[in-house]
């Protein structure tokens, strides 16, 4: 199971997370084909054939914007998600980051 806590610097960690940090800049892997759909998105990993599914049209906006922020929090921000939100946003980036759907920008 994945938990959530928040560090002295204010940053989200996540129990078990390979290494996803809100600080860090992201973008979807340059493997992963993200294909809109009315329910919200289907993402495929050409090199572990994973698909997944996101359900959430926020969500799906986030992911497209990574590549455009300087950080995650940014993105966050950009994409005007509430304090009270913020968890379940982390909680789904951090996901897609341990399943290598999305990478940080300075490990390509």
């Amino acid at each position: 199971m994945t938990t959530a806590s928040t560090s002295a610097s204010g940053d989200l960690a996540v129990t078990g997370s390979t290494s996803f940090s809100l600080t860090l800049p992201w973008r979807l892997n340059p493997s992963v084909a993200l294909r809109p759909e009315p329910f919200g998105a289907l993402l495929y990993h050409f090199g572990t054939r994973k698909l997944s599914f996101l359900k959430n049209l926020v969500v799906v906006d986030l992911v497209q914007s990574l590549a455009d922020q300087p950080s995650a929090e940014a993105a966050l921000i950009a994409a005007g998600i509430a304090d009270a939100d913020r968890p379940m946003y982390v909680q789904a980036l951090t996901a897609l980051a341990d399943s290598g759907m999305i990478t940080a920008r300075d490990q390509e």
